[in-house]
């Protein structure tokens, strides 16, 4: 049997507690992604049913063995009992752990489609999704909503069923034996309700509090490990340790206050079952002394059956939160499942065509129902020509990047490229012909060749090191102790800031762009490192028509031709020499950065 109760540790929020129709609209969806388990689960189900008899087998046999063996002396009605008593507990030791492989087997098959189908799905989601999302918020419905279900499918969810089918099976079973005695075990079932209804409504609030206090807490512990050397640095590990001391005092009061809860509960289960096997036999003893209609082995049955009443009816109580939390995991993750991406390919898509003449046609923009940051630009940019976005921070010039990347679509006006608007193209040819380098260079996990190959996967070694090349660098890579194969660790920690750069702009030279978008990124750089990117980055814009959002105004001396963006318009456009002449915008911005070098 089994004893015990888990799934208590998952407290229950009001955000996360579902209505009645949620609670269908979660079952229905869950419900249509097992049908490919369908199998599995009607396997696990004849399992949990057979477990279940197995388990009301063995009383049956002692009632059998008292009443057919002991009673009238038949050894041999005896010794069948003894027999197969053992032979059932064996049956039930195989298939308990049968169903417990069959129940994981398809919760766990479950959970692994659904971090497959949430990842893709993120991946697929458009920039404006993760401007509006926390990014702490992201990475919960991937850990916490799914450590909600882990819990459940692990242990929880047999638990529940097979506690739910014991109760049932086992009091139509009792009422079947005698329903006199089962009257007499109805006595106590209205304080043992109302005892499990206190306990979830109480331990629901008192584990809220406990996961409140451990966020508090690992709070504590990650400003005092992120900021060590502050605090060592103003002497303030006396203040900091006293501080870490208040949060875990109060995380173990919380943890105390959840511990009664149990400690009241318990043990009322505990006495219930206890005082109704102590009704039992003397109700059960008084009638089958007289002419009840109450047999010695119907007693024995009734005391050994109690169990399975009080038991799983204790365990669903403490069940009720972990499906609580598991339900509002569930929905959570299938909200996220039908978020929409914003840049989607239409039916029909083309092509986009190897031409790098670049149209931004009275182009507006807004990120969601905020204020416009752009409004009205047009700009033409000419095949092979380079143009620099220049403006104060926040006047729009990463924004129209953005646009001429398709990473947005404006909310008026048009872009095209190659006199295809980036709308009626199919998202695998825009990514071709425009690639954007941005301001950072992010490295995954792995070797060089891989980094280099998230471009396009099904590059060749030789493509990856003619990329190289083709922007000056593979020397500096391949002279490394173990070459191109040389690990780059989590985000690229092994390399500096240039070396992450040079990793980005191979990437963009194995594509092959017609239409290359840069995000200048060597400021923070030093000058030796900072002479490698630029003359990378001067190889790589080779024979490409180049948008470079420029952060200082060396980069844009540089390009062909100037577009000033300020409060989200275009202002001017013109020669570096054009502009200055003209005394506008960007006459003070050179103005104001030539007086800061002196």
């Amino acid at each position: 049997m089994m004893r015990g109760g888990g799934g208590g540790g998952h407290a229950v929020s009001e955000e996360d507690k579902l209505d009645a129709e949620q609670a269908k609209w979660v079952i229905r969806r869950a419900a249509a992604w097992l049908r490919p388990y369908r199998r599995q689960v009607v396997a696990s189900m004849v399992l949990i049913v057979t477990w279940t008899f197995t388990i009301l087998a063995g009383p049956y046999l002692v009632r059998y063995g008292i009443d057919q063996g002991i009673v009238p002396g038949d050894a041999g009605a005896l010794n069948l009992a003894v027999g197969a008593y053992v032979a059932v507990a064996v049956i039930s030791y195989v298939v308990y752990r049968a169903q417990v492989m069959a129940v994981a087997r398809v919760g766990e098959g479950f959970l692994r489609d659904l971090r497959r189908r949430v990842f893709d799905h993120l991946q697929s989601l458009s920039l404006g999704f993760y401007d509006k999302e926390r990014s702490g918020v992201i990475v919960s419905r991937m850990t916490s909503d799914v450590d909600s279900l882990q819990e459940l499918v692990q242990m929880g969810l047999l638990m529940f069923v097979s506690a739910a089918l014991l109760i049932v099976i086992s009091a139509a079973v009792l009422f079947a034996v005698s329903w006199q005695l089962f009257l007499v075990c109805l006595v106590v079932l209205p304080f043992v309700v109302l005892a499990s209804i206190k306990f979830q409504r109480d331990s629901s609030r008192a584990y809220l509090t406990v996961r409140d206090r451990i966020g508090q807490t690992l709070t504590n512990l990650q400003e005092g490990i992120s900021g060590v050397r502050v605090i060592q640095a103003f002497g303030r590990e006396d203040v900091e340790v006293g501080r870490f001391a208040r949060r875990n005092r109060v995380l173990y009061d919380a943890h105390m206050d959840s511990v009664k809860i149990a400690a009241w509960y318990l043990p009322v289960i505990e006495m219930a079952g206890i005082g109704t096997t102590a009704a039992v036999i003397l109700a059960g003893g008084i009638m089958a002394t007289g002419d009840g209609g109450v047999t010695v082995g119907d007693v024995a049955f009734f005391v050994l059956t109690l169990s399975n009443l009080f038991e799983p009816l204790q365990q669903l109580s403490q069940l009720f939160n972990t499906l609580q939390s598991a339900g509002a995991a569930l929905a959570k993750l299938f909200g996220l499942l039908d978020t929409r991406p914003d840049i989607r390919e239409k039916p029909g898509a083309v092509e986009l065509p190897d031409d790098g003449r670049v149209v931004v046609d009275g182009v507006s923009f807004a990120y969601g129902d905020g204020p416009r940051v752009l409004s009205g630009v047009s700009l033409t940019i000419e095949p092979g020509e380079k143009i620099a976005l220049v403006g104060p921070t926040g006047a729009g010039k990463s924004t129209l990047a953005k646009l001429i990347a398709r990473f947005y679509d404006p909310v008026e006006g048009s872009i095209t490229v190659g006199g295809v608007d980036l709308r009626d193209a199919t998202l695998r040819s825009l990514r071709r012909r425009i690639v954007v380098v941005p301001q950072e260079g992010y490295l995954f996990a792995g070797s060089i060749l891989e980094n280099i190959r998230i471009a396009r996967a099904e590059a060749t070694d030789a493509e990856v090191e003619q990329a190289l090349r083709a922007i000056g660098v593979h020397e500096r890579f391949a002279s490394l102790p173990e070459g191109l194969h040389t690990e780059s660790r989590e985000r690229g920690s092994r390399f500096s800031a240039g070396e992450r750069q040079l990793v980005s702009l191979a990437r963009a030279a194995l594509v092959d762009p017609t239409v290359l978008i840069l995000d200048e990124a060597t400021s923070s750089l030093d000058p030796g490192t900072e002479a490698v990117v630029e003359h990378a980055m001067e190889r790589l814009s080779r024979g490409r028509t180049v948008i470079v959002i420029a952060h200082r105004l060396t980069t844009a001396e540089r390009a062909d031709r100037i577009a000033v963006v300020t409060g989200g318009r275009l202002a001017e456009l013109g020669t570096h020499d054009e502009l200055v002449a003209r005394g506008g915008h960007y006459a003070a911005l050179h103005a104001s950065w030539a007086g800061s070098l002196t």
